[in-house]
């Protein structure tokens, strides 16, 4: 694996990547007298917040990848490419081009965190003054590691620029459990470091890392110390200006996002893109081809939840009206979802789509929603609620606590417009631990669905022989297998380029 160093003084990011391109380095430096200021800090660490809203990340490649790989969408569109079908059919090749289309920009993200950090100790003034920027570029870092930790296992880890371009092509694998600790490691200093709030939730304040501990350690099953954490965020709710948003709908409204006291970490797109970076292809992937109803062009009809999923969401749940749009707009009228191939262009499908990249996402740079304006949320303060409630009823079993976390949530689901609705879904009480188990995830499953979380959730929770089945109903994945897709192949081509990468994953 060789790794290229590049810094792009003129638009201001740092940028590394792992390849064997052979590039013309126009413009090569070495860092060496470049970090003078914090100022100089920001620039380098401004590079890995960049990566995330390329497309190769969390505008089309990563976040599609994780969506279909969950079992509440499915494939609309058959004619869709492979790449993507493979994913949705646990049929995943090592020369996936999802999977090769994002490693790289991960690794890039990385590799400008990494140049920020060791940057930062050329900075001649107080950790007071520098570490509140640096801690920016160490969040960034135990971002990315976090998402390809849980998709890859075992995973090169680089926490230092690469000066020795030999020695970077004889890189071998870390544990995952090293991984983790790593990434615990940065998220405190981040925490340590980072100020209780930012000027916009694209920026992590201290709230971020705090929240991000919770998670990683959940996602390892530290169950104590991911109640500690998430019930340490909940604390300091005030502190960090969280809470709430009073309609679940105005989460996915751009012009009403921005000042929502909900979103914890957002990436934050702009309605303006320059060739892939910063272009959201989301509202095109899951919005209803042909559809006149948002002025978007209509979508692709790529990724589309499943009948049953429509089907067990009870329609008494404000949720569900938000996440799904059951109606099209074609030709100037109005029609159902039973219908929606007959009345577009063939190449639709019957069957309600998601609604929430597509009804409010505010000025677009493309047609088909393309480049929208909405911030896409990496966690919300409504998971840090889930999260402690999961947390401690790991720890207590059955604690009015951990149901009081959900029933916040839920009272929230109960409200349209801010205005109780109904009396579902009703609060929970006197539950069993292994009954609560089961609503909590249930919980995460409806409040944070299509947000990318549940591939997430099916892998910690080794959920994939209950939720993937093989009885032919729609929707069904019955080519899921336990003993390989939990975990991701390793990108062929860099095994190819460094053998110390061996071995492939289990199955590939």
């Amino acid at each position: 694996m060789k790794t290229y160093k590049y810094l792009f003084l003129l638009i201001g990011i740092s940028i590394f990547g792992c390849s064997d391109l052979e590039e013309e380095p126009v413009g090569l430096l070495a860092p060496d007298g470049f970090f003078n200021t914090v100022d100089d800090i920001e620039t380098a660490a401004n590079g890995a917040y960049g990566h995330m809203t390329h497309e190769d990340f969390w505008g089309r490649k990563m976040s599609l990848t994780l969506m279909l790989r969950g079992d509440m969408v499915d494939i609309g569109d058959p004619t869709t490419s492979t790449r993507r079908i493979e994913h949705n059919e646990f049929n995943v090749p090592t020369d996936n081009g999802m999977i090769s289309g994002y490693w790289l920009r991960v690794y890039q993200m990385i590799a400008a965190a990494n140049q920020a950090i060791a940057g930062a100790d050329d900075v001649n003034v107080a950790d007071e003054i520098k570490n509140p920027m640096t801690a920016r570029a160490y969040f960034a870092r135990a971002f990315a590691y976090f998402h390809l930790v849980r998709q890859f296992g075992d995973i090169p880890y680089i926490d230092a620029p690469i000066t020795d371009l030999e020695a970077s092509s004889s890189i071998s694998k870390t544990s995952a459990a090293d991984v983790y600790a790593n990434i615990i490691a940065d998220l405190q200093f981040a925490k340590t470091w980072l100020p209780d709030t930012q000027i916009a939730r694209s920026i992590p304040a201290k709230s971020a890392a705090h929240s991000y501990l919770a998670l990683v350690y959940l996602t390892i099953g530290d169950y104590q110390n991911a109640y500690t954490e998430a019930k340490g965020v909940i604390d300091n709710e005030s502190v960090y200006n969280l809470g709430l948003e009073a309609d679940f709908q105005s989460l996915f409204d751009a012009s009403q996002i921005d000042n929502s006291v909900e979103p914890i970490f957002t990436l934050d797109f702009i309605g303006a893109s320059n060739g892939d970076d910063g272009r959201d292809y989301q509202a095109a992937l899951t919005g209803l081809r042909d559809d006149e109803q948002y002025g978007l062009g209509g979508g692709w009809s790529v990724g589309v939840p499943s009948l049953e999923v429509y089907n067990t969401w009870d329609g008494r749940d404000y949720r569900k009206a938000v996440s799904l749009d059951t109606t099209g707009v074609f030709d100037g009228v109005l029609q159902p979802y039973q219908v929606f191939r007959e009345s577009g262009a063939g190449r639709g499908v019957n069957r309600p789509h998601i609604a929430k990249y597509t009804r409010a996402i505010g000025e677009t740079a493309t047609g088909n929603g393309r480049g929208s304006n909405a911030n896409y949320m990496m966690i919300r303060y409504a998971e840090v609620l889930l999260i402690a409630a999961e947390a401690h009823n790991e720890i207590s079993g059955g604690s009015a606590e951990a149901m009081g976390y959900v029933n916040r949530v839920r009272a929230r689901a109960r409200n349209s417009n801010g205005v109780t609705s109904g009396l579902f879904p009703e609060d929970v009480a006197g539950l069993s631990q292994d009954a609560l188990r089961d609503v909590i995830l249930e919980e995460r499953k409806w409040e944070l669905a299509f947000e990318f979380k549940r591939w997430y959730d099916i892998a910690r929770r080794q959920l994939g022989s209950d939720v993937f089945s093989a009885s032919g109903l729609e929707g069904d994945k019955p080519n899921f297998d336990p003993s390989q897709d939990y975990l991701f192949p390793l990108p062929a081509q860099e095994l190819a380029r460094n053998p110390n990468l061996l071995p492939q994953n289990p199955g590939y």
